[in-house]
């Protein structure tokens, strides 16, 4: 697919600033040819070879912060939009293509210097370009004992993650990864250099030991947006652990679910467990870190498929029948034996106030664990970068073929009723839009105080197959709204969708993005459109 030059602009000014780009960092660091572009789509677009697909029109590479804002002072003199990327691995939500066709891909991955990290303070600091594998291979070489919190797929930039506010599966104050950092540095998009928190205190010894410094806390305003060009970010680290310990809870009545998360959150929020909890049903196996729901028997999968969804009895009578649960969920402890044991004793006391609930007791582990004690279990939950998630979701075979996915991730409130409501409303919309939603789906809990569901919707090179998904996705943002559902995260395709949703006072929040976007980049340069918030000559021609 062709290139396509940005809005307004001539093929001649693009030359232009491609030639003032190459001054500015190095001829062989800008890229412009179809070929090399082509590197820079997004491979789980969903709208792959449409019109709509959002394509480059050239990328560059620079190398220091220097070079970034001697880039981006060409960009905003020649009215050129750049599109900011870590690593471009955030496939199911964009990958490497912008928001914008025509933008110039602005790609960090050359800023890949770990500039600190502490095992004493528990923290790093590093440059966009940093994967999970780097700071890793990092730690281990030299013997720290320090663990990160890697998300499923380890090959992306911590940076990057967590701007997009990712997450990941160890203890609980560092699974949400744009709440763990401590200070940024940020490009502006007039070539100003800005740290935030104590940073901006020259000669600062506590950068990455408080972060909101003094007066009002921004960092947030960088997250999710396009106000800036984040250079450089710390992050707590997680200190090694002396050992690790699951429990498994398993419930046999459709109701258990209104007390159990009751007691869970109780139990999480005073930090009796602190590793990720794993809900699911015995009847899928989906309770286990990593894995995937199982395929339902015929018989369990012609109950699941009752119109209306099965009823409660029916659910219970198939339990019974078969001896396994209903429900269930598996909990993380970190810390020293003696405090793990003593926390999973109080769990149980505690759950042992649902009737008939059953306890499973998994393997006590003291840290670190032997390489090749480690490769038999889901890394991520032992701080350890790895592709294991692809080789799942890769496993099963459709027609036509599915390239890749994105992700649908509604927020619920954290309780058992909200699951039940949640179960019905995905169960409607598979049976409606033919998606693969379980009406035993659970929801996931990165974060304390609430739930979140992941769908993931396939890609495919069937445009009419991809359209028909696009049509339930958007369907199904609306429908969450309905119920007071919002996405955390999405696509580029669907941006503006979900931020549609978030209505209140005539639209107040967006109107606010606007307002601060036309403050900080008068000129519209960097990232045009991403998370919906689109410059003031853009907006202007959609209105």
């Amino acid at each position: 697919m062709p290139t396509r030059l940005p809005p307004g602009i001539s093929q001649s000014v693009l030359d232009g600033a491609l030639r003032a780009f190459e001054s500015a960092i190095g001829k062989e660091w800008v890229f412009s040819s179809e070929e090399d572009v082509a590197l820079y789509r997004d491979a789980y677009s969903p709208v792959w070879n449409e019109p709509e697909e959002r394509i480059a029109s050239a990328a560059i590479a620079p190398a220091s912060v220097e070079e970034v804002q001697a880039v981006v002072r060409i960009a905003n003199e020649r009215r050129i939009p750049l599109y900011p990327i870590s690593t471009g691995r955030n496939l199911g939500y964009g990958g490497a293509a912008p928001a914008l066709s025509g933008s110039v891909v602005l790609d960090l991955k050359r800023m890949n210097r770990i500039l600190d990290v502490s095992e004493n303070n528990a923290s790093a600091l590093v440059e966009p370009g940093v994967s999970y594998f780097d700071l890793y291979r990092h730690i281990q070489e030299r013997g720290l004992k320090v663990w990160l919190d890697p998300p499923d797929p380890g090959w992306g930039s911590l940076i990057g993650n967590a701007l997009d506010r990712g997450g990941g599966q160890t203890a609980a104050m560092y699974r949400n990864h744009f709440d763990s950092h401590c200070g940024m540095e940020v490009v502006l998009a007039d070539g100003d250099l800005l740290r935030t928190g104590m940073g901006a205190l020259p000669g600062s010894t506590t950068w990455q030991q408080f972060k909101t410094g003094f007066g009002p806390w921004i960092d947030g305003i960088f997250s999710q947006s396009n106000f800036g060009v984040v250079t450089k970010m710390g992050f707590w680290l997680m200190p090694q652990p002396e050992a690790y310990f699951s429990g498994r809870v398993v419930m046999f009545k459709h109701a258990d679910l209104i007390p159990f998360v009751d007691i869970m959150n109780y139990l999480e929020n005073l930090q009796v467990f602190t590793g990720m909890p794993f809900l699911g049903s015995p009847l899928l196996g989906s309770d286990v870190p990593g894995a995937l729901p199982n395929a339902p028997s015929p018989e369990l999968a012609a109950l699941l498929a009752t119109p209306g969804g099965p009823q409660s009895a029916q659910l219970e009578a198939y339990c019974k029948k078969h001896d396994t649960g209903l429900w269930s969920g598996r909990f993380q402890f970190y810390g020293p034996a003696e405090v793990i044991q003593a926390q999973w004793n109080y769990c149980k006391k505690r759950f042992s106030e649902i009737e008939g609930v059953r306890f499973e007791d998994g393997e006590l582990l003291q840290m670190p664990l032997p390489a090749d004690e480690l490769e038999k279990r889901q890394k991520v939950l032992f701080g350890v970068p790895n592709l294991q998630i692809f080789g799942l979701l890769g496993r099963t075979e459709n027609s036509p073929p599915i390239h890749g996915h994105v992700g649908f991730s509604p927020i619920i409130p954290r309780n058992g009723k909200a699951i039940y409501e949640a179960q019905k409303v995905f169960g409607d919309a598979a049976r409606e839009f033919g998606l693969p939603l379980s009406p035993l789906n659970m929801p996931l809990t990165y974060w304390q105080r609430s739930f979140v569901y992941i769908f993931l919707f396939p890609i495919t090179r069937d445009i009419e197959t991809n359209r028909r998904n696009r049509e339930a996705f958007r369907k199904l943002v609306k429908i969450c709204a309905d119920h007071g559902w919002g996405e955390y995260r999405t696509p580029v395709e669907y941006q503006g969708d979900v931020l549609a949703a978030y209505s209140f006072n005539n639209h107040a929040l967006r109107r606010f993005h606007e307002r601060l976007k036309d403050a900080v980049d008068p000129n519209g340069i960097l990232s045009a459109g991403r998370y919906g918030i689109w410059p003031k000559y853009l907006r202007e021609k959609k209105a």
